[in-house]
Protein backbone atom coordinates (compact mmCIF):
# COMPACT_ATOMS: atom_id res chain seq x y z
CA UNK A 1 0.00 0.00 0.00
CA UNK A 2 1.36 3.41 -0.98
CA UNK A 3 2.50 5.51 1.97
CA UNK A 4 1.13 8.97 2.58
CA UNK A 5 3.21 11.93 1.44
CA UNK A 6 5.26 13.98 3.84
CA UNK A 7 3.50 17.18 4.86
CA UNK A 8 5.95 19.27 2.82
CA UNK A 9 5.04 17.31 -0.32
CA UNK A 10 1.28 17.87 -0.17
CA UNK A 11 -0.26 19.57 -3.19
CA UNK A 12 -2.60 22.55 -3.07
CA UNK A 13 -5.65 20.35 -3.68
CA UNK A 14 -4.75 18.19 -0.70
CA UNK A 15 -4.14 21.20 1.54
CA UNK A 16 -7.45 22.73 0.48
CA UNK A 17 -9.17 19.44 1.34
CA UNK A 18 -7.78 19.71 4.87
CA UNK A 19 -9.06 23.26 5.14
CA UNK A 20 -12.47 22.19 3.88
CA UNK A 21 -12.67 19.33 6.37
CA UNK A 22 -11.91 21.65 9.29
CA UNK A 23 -14.44 24.24 8.12
CA UNK A 24 -17.08 21.51 7.73
CA UNK A 25 -16.54 20.33 11.29
CA UNK A 26 -16.62 23.87 12.70
CA UNK A 27 -19.80 24.79 10.82
CA UNK A 28 -21.43 21.57 11.96
CA UNK A 29 -20.49 21.99 15.61
CA UNK A 30 -21.37 25.67 15.81
CA UNK A 31 -24.83 24.95 14.40
CA UNK A 32 -25.58 22.51 17.21
CA UNK A 33 -26.05 24.73 20.31
CA UNK A 34 -29.05 26.60 18.86
CA UNK A 35 -30.63 23.34 17.69
CA UNK A 36 -30.05 21.80 21.10
CA UNK A 37 -31.67 24.77 22.83
CA UNK A 38 -34.69 24.25 20.54
CA UNK A 39 -34.87 20.68 21.89
CA UNK A 40 -34.26 19.16 18.49
CA UNK A 41 -31.43 17.17 20.07
CA UNK A 42 -31.46 15.20 23.29
CA UNK A 43 -28.97 13.74 25.73
CA UNK A 44 -25.44 14.98 26.13
CA UNK A 45 -23.65 17.10 23.53
CA UNK A 46 -19.86 17.48 23.52
CA UNK A 47 -18.57 19.79 20.80
CA UNK A 48 -15.27 19.58 18.92
CA UNK A 49 -14.81 23.27 18.08
CA UNK A 50 -11.13 24.19 18.40
CA UNK A 51 -9.81 20.65 18.07
CA UNK A 52 -10.44 20.24 14.33
CA UNK A 53 -6.74 20.13 13.40
CA UNK A 54 -6.33 16.91 15.35
CA UNK A 55 -9.19 14.96 13.81
CA UNK A 56 -8.46 16.16 10.29
CA UNK A 57 -4.71 15.70 10.61
CA UNK A 58 -5.26 12.12 11.77
CA UNK A 59 -7.81 11.20 9.11
CA UNK A 60 -5.75 12.66 6.26
CA UNK A 61 -2.56 10.92 7.44
CA UNK A 62 -3.98 7.39 7.26
CA UNK A 63 -5.50 5.30 4.50
CA UNK A 64 -9.18 4.88 3.73
CA UNK A 65 -8.93 1.23 4.82
CA UNK A 66 -7.49 2.17 8.22
CA UNK A 67 -9.63 2.44 11.32
CA UNK A 68 -10.40 5.29 13.71
CA UNK A 69 -12.00 4.90 17.12
CA UNK A 70 -12.75 7.70 19.55
CA UNK A 71 -14.35 8.82 22.79
CA UNK A 72 -17.55 10.84 23.28
CA UNK A 73 -16.40 14.08 21.56
CA UNK A 74 -16.55 12.35 18.20
CA UNK A 75 -18.73 14.38 15.80
CA UNK A 76 -15.61 15.93 14.30
CA UNK A 77 -13.84 12.59 14.05
CA UNK A 78 -16.58 10.81 12.14
CA UNK A 79 -16.91 13.76 9.76
CA UNK A 80 -13.14 13.83 9.24
CA UNK A 81 -13.18 10.11 8.45
CA UNK A 82 -15.67 10.71 5.64
CA UNK A 83 -19.23 10.26 6.90
CA UNK A 84 -21.54 12.86 5.27
CA UNK A 85 -22.96 15.56 7.59
CA UNK A 86 -26.60 14.61 6.92
CA UNK A 87 -26.59 11.23 8.68
CA UNK A 88 -24.45 12.64 11.50
CA UNK A 89 -26.91 15.49 12.11
CA UNK A 90 -29.83 13.08 11.84
CA UNK A 91 -28.23 10.96 14.55
CA UNK A 92 -28.13 13.95 16.87
CA UNK A 93 -31.83 14.45 16.10
CA UNK A 94 -32.50 10.79 16.96
CA UNK A 95 -33.83 10.08 13.48
CA UNK A 96 -34.00 6.75 11.65
CA UNK A 97 -31.69 8.11 8.94
CA UNK A 98 -28.96 8.75 11.49
CA UNK A 99 -25.61 7.07 11.10
CA UNK A 100 -26.52 4.81 14.06
CA UNK A 101 -30.24 4.79 13.14
CA UNK A 102 -31.01 7.35 15.82
CA UNK A 103 -30.07 4.99 18.64
CA UNK A 104 -26.59 6.26 19.48
CA UNK A 105 -26.96 10.01 19.70
CA UNK A 106 -24.06 12.34 20.28
CA UNK A 107 -21.74 9.94 22.10
CA UNK A 108 -22.25 6.66 20.24
CA UNK A 109 -21.81 7.15 16.50
CA UNK A 110 -20.54 4.28 14.39
CA UNK A 111 -19.92 3.99 10.65
CA UNK A 112 -18.21 0.82 9.43
CA UNK A 113 -18.42 2.00 5.81
CA UNK A 114 -15.71 4.58 6.49
CA UNK A 115 -14.14 2.40 9.21
CA UNK A 116 -15.04 4.70 12.05
CA UNK A 117 -15.51 2.20 14.82
CA UNK A 118 -17.46 4.29 17.26
CA UNK A 119 -17.49 6.88 19.95
CA UNK A 120 -17.57 5.60 23.52
CA UNK A 121 -18.92 7.31 26.63
CA UNK A 122 -16.85 5.44 29.23
CA UNK A 123 -13.57 7.31 29.70
CA UNK A 124 -10.76 5.11 28.39
CA UNK A 125 -13.12 2.21 27.75
CA UNK A 126 -12.37 2.04 24.05
CA UNK A 127 -8.59 1.73 24.33
CA UNK A 128 -8.65 -2.08 24.80
CA UNK A 129 -11.02 -2.29 21.81
CA UNK A 130 -8.40 -0.55 19.69
CA UNK A 131 -5.77 -3.01 20.89
CA UNK A 132 -8.06 -5.92 20.02
CA UNK A 133 -8.67 -4.50 16.55
CA UNK A 134 -4.94 -4.08 16.09
CA UNK A 135 -4.34 -7.67 17.16
CA UNK A 136 -6.97 -8.87 14.65
CA UNK A 137 -5.22 -6.93 11.86
CA UNK A 138 -1.90 -8.42 12.88
CA UNK A 139 -3.33 -11.95 13.09
CA UNK A 140 -4.81 -11.65 9.59
CA UNK A 141 -1.56 -10.14 8.28
CA UNK A 142 -3.31 -7.09 6.84
CA UNK A 143 -1.66 -3.82 5.93
CA UNK A 144 -3.93 -1.70 8.12
CA UNK A 145 -3.65 0.55 11.15
CA UNK A 146 -5.93 1.62 14.01
CA UNK A 147 -5.83 5.17 15.34
CA UNK A 148 -7.29 5.47 18.83
CA UNK A 149 -8.15 9.00 20.00
CA UNK A 150 -8.91 9.89 23.62
CA UNK A 151 -8.78 12.78 26.04
CA UNK A 152 -6.21 13.68 28.66
CA UNK A 153 -8.42 12.34 31.44
CA UNK A 154 -8.21 8.82 30.02
CA UNK A 155 -4.48 8.66 30.73
CA UNK A 156 -5.24 8.44 34.46
CA UNK A 157 -7.46 5.39 34.02
CA UNK A 158 -6.09 1.94 34.76
CA UNK A 159 -7.39 0.70 31.44
CA UNK A 160 -5.09 3.15 29.64
CA UNK A 161 -2.05 1.45 31.14
CA UNK A 162 -3.42 -2.02 30.50
CA UNK A 163 -4.00 -1.14 26.85
CA UNK A 164 -0.59 0.48 26.43
CA UNK A 165 1.09 -2.55 27.97
CA UNK A 166 -0.74 -5.07 25.78
CA UNK A 167 -0.17 -3.00 22.64
CA UNK A 168 3.56 -2.78 23.31
CA UNK A 169 3.82 -6.43 24.33
CA UNK A 170 2.24 -7.71 21.11
CA UNK A 171 3.51 -4.85 18.91
CA UNK A 172 0.06 -4.23 17.46
CA UNK A 173 -0.43 -1.62 14.69
CA UNK A 174 -2.16 0.99 16.85
CA UNK A 175 -1.47 4.72 17.02
CA UNK A 176 -2.62 6.23 20.30
CA UNK A 177 -3.53 9.93 20.04
CA UNK A 178 -4.23 11.83 23.24
CA UNK A 179 -6.21 14.99 22.49
CA UNK A 180 -4.93 16.98 25.44
CA UNK A 181 -7.26 19.97 25.70
CA UNK A 182 -5.88 20.58 29.21
CA UNK A 183 -9.09 19.85 31.13
CA UNK A 184 -10.86 16.67 32.15
CA UNK A 185 -14.37 18.16 32.38
CA UNK A 186 -13.41 21.11 34.64
CA UNK A 187 -10.24 19.74 36.20
CA UNK A 188 -6.91 20.98 34.86
CA UNK A 189 -4.38 18.31 33.90
CA UNK A 190 -1.95 19.46 36.58
CA UNK A 191 -4.52 18.82 39.30
CA UNK A 192 -5.21 15.26 38.18
CA UNK A 193 -1.97 13.88 36.75
CA UNK A 194 1.42 13.72 38.48
CA UNK A 195 2.94 13.75 34.98
CA UNK A 196 1.79 16.86 33.12
CA UNK A 197 3.79 16.09 29.96
CA UNK A 198 1.42 13.29 29.05
CA UNK A 199 3.48 11.87 26.18
CA UNK A 200 6.07 10.81 28.76
CA UNK A 201 3.68 8.17 30.11
CA UNK A 202 4.58 6.03 27.10
CA UNK A 203 8.10 5.46 28.44
CA UNK A 204 6.81 2.91 30.97
CA UNK A 205 6.03 0.62 28.03
CA UNK A 206 9.09 1.45 25.91
CA UNK A 207 6.75 2.94 23.33
CA UNK A 208 7.80 6.03 21.35
CA UNK A 209 6.14 9.15 22.75
CA UNK A 210 5.67 12.31 20.70
CA UNK A 211 4.29 15.73 21.64
CA UNK A 212 2.79 17.76 18.81
CA UNK A 213 1.02 21.09 18.35
CA UNK A 214 -2.60 20.01 18.04
CA UNK A 215 -3.59 23.41 16.65
CA UNK A 216 -1.49 22.81 13.53
CA UNK A 217 -3.09 20.34 11.13
CA UNK A 218 0.15 19.71 9.23
CA UNK A 219 2.12 18.89 12.37
CA UNK A 220 -0.55 16.43 13.45
CA UNK A 221 -0.63 14.97 9.95
CA UNK A 222 3.13 14.42 9.89
CA UNK A 223 3.29 12.87 13.37
CA UNK A 224 0.48 10.43 12.58
CA UNK A 225 1.87 9.65 9.13
CA UNK A 226 5.20 8.64 10.65
CA UNK A 227 3.53 6.62 13.40
CA UNK A 228 1.31 4.78 10.90
CA UNK A 229 4.32 3.96 8.73
CA UNK A 230 6.08 2.56 11.77
CA UNK A 231 3.02 0.48 12.71
CA UNK A 232 2.72 -0.99 9.21
CA UNK A 233 6.36 -2.02 9.37
CA UNK A 234 5.61 -4.19 12.41
CA UNK A 235 7.35 -1.85 14.85
CA UNK A 236 4.38 -1.55 17.18
CA UNK A 237 2.42 1.34 18.66
CA UNK A 238 3.26 5.02 18.98
CA UNK A 239 1.82 7.41 21.55
CA UNK A 240 1.11 10.98 20.39
CA UNK A 241 0.08 13.81 22.67
CA UNK A 242 -1.64 16.53 20.63
CA UNK A 243 -1.88 19.72 22.68
CA UNK A 244 -5.15 21.39 21.72
CA UNK A 245 -8.03 23.40 23.18
CA UNK A 246 -11.80 23.19 23.11
CA UNK A 247 -13.40 26.57 22.52
CA UNK A 248 -16.63 25.61 24.27
CA UNK A 249 -17.31 23.97 27.61
CA UNK A 250 -16.90 20.29 28.30
CA UNK A 251 -20.51 19.73 27.28
CA UNK A 252 -23.36 21.94 26.16
CA UNK A 253 -24.35 22.52 29.81
CA UNK A 254 -20.88 23.63 30.92
CA UNK A 255 -20.31 27.43 31.02
CA UNK A 256 -16.56 26.88 31.37
CA UNK A 257 -16.10 29.42 34.17
CA UNK A 258 -13.08 27.52 35.50
CA UNK A 259 -11.07 28.93 32.57
CA UNK A 260 -9.95 32.54 32.54
CA UNK A 261 -10.99 34.91 29.77
CA UNK A 262 -7.32 35.62 29.08
CA UNK A 263 -6.60 31.92 28.59
CA UNK A 264 -9.53 31.50 26.22
CA UNK A 265 -8.48 34.59 24.27
CA UNK A 266 -4.90 33.36 23.86
CA UNK A 267 -6.04 29.99 22.53
CA UNK A 268 -8.67 31.56 20.28
CA UNK A 269 -5.82 33.45 18.61
CA UNK A 270 -4.37 30.03 17.73
CA UNK A 271 -7.59 28.91 16.02
CA UNK A 272 -6.40 26.21 13.58
CA UNK A 273 -8.78 27.16 10.77
CA UNK A 274 -8.11 30.86 10.04
CA UNK A 275 -4.42 30.40 10.86
CA UNK A 276 -4.12 27.56 8.37
CA UNK A 277 -6.06 29.59 5.82
CA UNK A 278 -3.74 32.58 6.20
CA UNK A 279 -0.71 30.30 5.84
CA UNK A 280 -2.11 28.79 2.64
CA UNK A 281 -2.57 32.25 1.12
CA UNK A 282 0.79 33.60 2.31
CA UNK A 283 2.61 30.58 0.86
CA UNK A 284 0.87 31.03 -2.48
CA UNK A 285 -0.84 27.64 -2.20
CA UNK A 286 -4.32 29.07 -2.77
CA UNK A 287 -6.13 32.36 -3.25
CA UNK A 288 -8.19 34.03 -0.56
CA UNK A 289 -11.23 33.66 -2.83
CA UNK A 290 -10.74 29.88 -2.78
CA UNK A 291 -11.12 29.87 0.99
CA UNK A 292 -14.19 32.12 0.89
CA UNK A 293 -15.79 29.79 -1.64
CA UNK A 294 -15.19 26.80 0.63
CA UNK A 295 -16.57 28.69 3.63
CA UNK A 296 -19.81 29.43 1.77
CA UNK A 297 -20.13 25.92 0.36
CA UNK A 298 -19.67 24.28 3.74
CA UNK A 299 -22.14 26.62 5.42
CA UNK A 300 -24.75 25.58 2.85
CA UNK A 301 -23.82 21.91 3.22
CA UNK A 302 -24.51 22.05 6.96
CA UNK A 303 -27.77 23.92 6.36
CA UNK A 304 -28.78 21.07 4.04
CA UNK A 305 -27.76 18.53 6.70
CA UNK A 306 -30.08 20.25 9.16
CA UNK A 307 -32.94 20.17 6.64
CA UNK A 308 -32.27 16.48 6.04
CA UNK A 309 -32.40 15.75 9.76
CA UNK A 310 -35.57 17.77 10.31
CA UNK A 311 -37.37 16.04 7.46
CA UNK A 312 -36.24 12.53 8.36
CA UNK A 313 -38.63 10.09 10.10
CA UNK A 314 -38.34 9.00 13.69
CA UNK A 315 -37.48 5.33 14.32
CA UNK A 316 -40.58 3.15 14.51
CA UNK A 317 -41.60 1.12 17.57
CA UNK A 318 -40.43 -2.02 15.79
CA UNK A 319 -36.88 -0.64 15.75
CA UNK A 320 -36.74 -1.13 19.50
CA UNK A 321 -35.98 -4.80 18.84
CA UNK A 322 -33.42 -4.40 16.06
CA UNK A 323 -29.64 -4.09 16.52
CA UNK A 324 -29.83 -6.07 19.76
CA UNK A 325 -28.04 -9.12 18.40
CA UNK A 326 -25.64 -9.38 15.46
CA UNK A 327 -28.16 -11.19 13.29
CA UNK A 328 -31.01 -8.74 13.91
Amino acid sequence: MKERKEASQLQSTELLAMYRDMVRIREFEEACPALYSQRKMGGFLHLYSGQEAVGVGVARAIHQEDYMIGAYREHGLILAKGTPPGPVMAELFGKATGVSRGKGGSMHMFDPEVRFMGGYGIVGGHLPLAVGMGFAIQYQEKDEVVVCLFGDGATNQGVFHEAMNMAALYRVPVVFVCENNMYGIGTAVGRASAVEQLYKKSCAYETPGVKVDGMDVLKVYEAVRQAATRARAGEGPTYIEALTYRFRGHSISDPGTYRSEQEKKLWKERDPIPNFGRWLVSEGKVKDTDLKTIDAEEKELIAEAIRFAEESPDPGPEDLWTDVYVAS
